[in-house]
């Protein structure tokens, strides 16, 4: 399949909304008297606190060297990846684009993003769910990655009598069983455990399906990434799917819970949260008794999702030399730093933990890098996850609707393999 063919199915991933799109050239611009331009693409218009990071470290780069001047243009989020489709359908991409971690793997292979051609040891130290690799080659790297977790108060635990999971101790099933039927029968609680089954979206992969890996299933067979036959709908998939159904059937959980359970959490309606990193302020600032729990293990060892934005050179970037300069400069530890600072996310090397106090050894914070480390399974490294994730959001959506499992998942795993079948296995 031709490059061109690959972005017209990767398109079809992505809803094309964006029109009129300002052109931007990976080019010098015609511009041969003066410096090249390197043109960067970033999601984080409207966040001002990530965008003075990409702004100073851009600053920088162009201050220590006269050969090239990067230059930033931002895309409000929900707009950003549309605008990179559109660029690339018309063979416009800038030279460096920031990228979901999810979909490093669509995007090389659809021929928007090449590898990134930094030595190896570069990433000594760095968070493996932050790099973005393909067939083993490093395509993008990120600075902060986020942490599932569990929520709760010691004091809730104690009024049930259950032990607080630790790290190198975490709930197993059935401990996890009976701290929900314990703090159930507290009868404080609208619901013993609120897991966001309102959210939508790439939520539902990211949250849901680490709980599927932790019974030993998976989102696809990862010996070859051909097909989601038996790890989609084996009986450890059934297994979770019997048990994430029977939460609510027994009344621990919401078949639909509130548009935000960080706040239903804190006002009271229930006693365990499951969510990410990011809620850990207002968690804390609600309750000085707020504890953070690991997730359970659920058979195979706690699991947690990994992979978030990341920094990627472009396919078709006619300045690929500087792009390249400008991502080995911008990969040092002190812009990891003021990621960390700016966003308060874990950062993504273990360097640059050590100087963020909250995330350094002993650090308020420390639990969320280690679980990082220790539990993250990436999303499947394939350029078909985007399509896995959508056919995944919908089998779980039906299973917590009170669906057959194992005819849902069936459908599911026949939906995907034909998806791969269809883009001849989404090989080279």
């Amino acid at each position: 399949m031709s490059r061109r063919n690959r972005r017209i199915v990767a398109a079809s991933l992505s809803v094309l909304t964006v029109a009129g799109l300002a052109a931007c050239s990976s080019g010098t611009g015609g511009n041969t008297d003066g410096p090249a331009t390197i043109s960067l693409w970033t999601h984080a218009g409207g966040n001002d606190a990530e965008l003075d990071v990409v702004n100073g470290i851009v600053e920088d780069f162009n201050a220590s060297q006269d050969q090239y001047v990067a230059e930033v243009q931002d895309f409000p989020q929900d707009a950003y990846n549309d605008a990179v489709v559109a660029a690339a359908s018309s063979n416009n991409l800038p030279c460096i684009v920031d990228v979901d971690g999810p979909n490093v793997a669509n995007w090389a292979w659809a021929g928007y993003i090449q590898p990134m051609g930094l030595p190896e040891d570069a990433f000594e130290g760095q968070l493996e769910g932050t790099l973005g690799r393909v067939d083993g080659e490093v395509y993008a790297y990120g600075y902060f990655d986020v942490a599932l977790a569990m929520y709760s108060r010691q004091s809730i635990l104690d009024d049930a009598g259950v032990r607080v999971p630790t790290l190198e101790e975490p709930w197993t099933k059935d401990e996890f069983m009976d701290a929900l039927a314990k703090i159930d029968g507290l009868k404080q609680y609208d619901y013993a455990l609120d897991m966001g089954t309102g959210g939508t979206g790439e939520w539902i992969s990211y949250g849901y399906s680490p709980q599927l890996q932790s019974f030993g299933g998976d989102l696809i067979d990862r010996s070859d990434f051909q097909s989601a036959e038996g790890a989609l709908n084996g009986p450890e998939a059934l297994e979770w799917a019997q048990w994430f159904r029977g939460l609510v059937d027994d009344g621990y959980m919401a078949q639909t819970s509130g548009e935000d359970s960080t706040a239903d959490f804190v006002n009271g309606k229930s006693g365990l949260l499951f969510t990410g990193n990011w809620a850990d302020t207002t968690v804390k600032d609600a309750f000085d008794d707020a504890v953070v729990l690991p997730p359970p293990d659920l058979g195979t060892g706690p699991k947690i999702g990994a992979g978030s934005w990341q920094w990627a050179l472009a396919e078709g970037c006619e300045e690929a030399d500087g792009a390249r300069e400008y991502l080995e400069f911008a990969h040092d530890t002190k812009y990891f730093v003021q990621y960390g600072n700016a966003v308060g996310l874990i950062p993504a090397t273990l360097d640059a933990a050590t100087e963020i106090p909250a995330y350094a050894e002993g650090g308020e914070n420390r639990i969320y890098l280690e679980m990082a480390d220790q539990f993250a399974v990436v999303r499947p490294e394939t350029p078909a996850y985007p399509f896995i994730s959508s056919v995944f959001q919908k089998a779980t959506s039906d299973i917590l609707a009170g669906g057959d499992p194992q005819s849902i998942l069936d459908k599911a795993v026949a939906d995907i393999d034909r998806d791969i079948q269809q883009n001849g296995g989404y090989t080279s």
